[in-house]
């Protein structure tokens, strides 16, 4: 596991999440720990190594 570093889609804090390294392709949603909005992360590891992270907002 992995912690990352991102902005919330909705209210622009500063946020964490854990990532798991084992996996090398996830799409998921997770809410925002600040103001409870989903957002829906994408993340791609390579050889353990983080190439792609992407934080959505979800249009409701």
């Amino acid at each position: 596991m992995e912690e990352h570093f991102f902005q919330c889609p909705y209210c622009w804090e500063e946020i964490s999440m854990l990532l798991d390294t084992s996996v090398r392709r996830q799409v998921y949603v997770e809410d925002c720990e600040v103001c409870c909005n989903p957002i829906e992360l994408t993340v791609g590891y390579e050889d353990g190594v983080l190439m792609t992270f992407e934080a959505a907002s979800i249009e409701q």
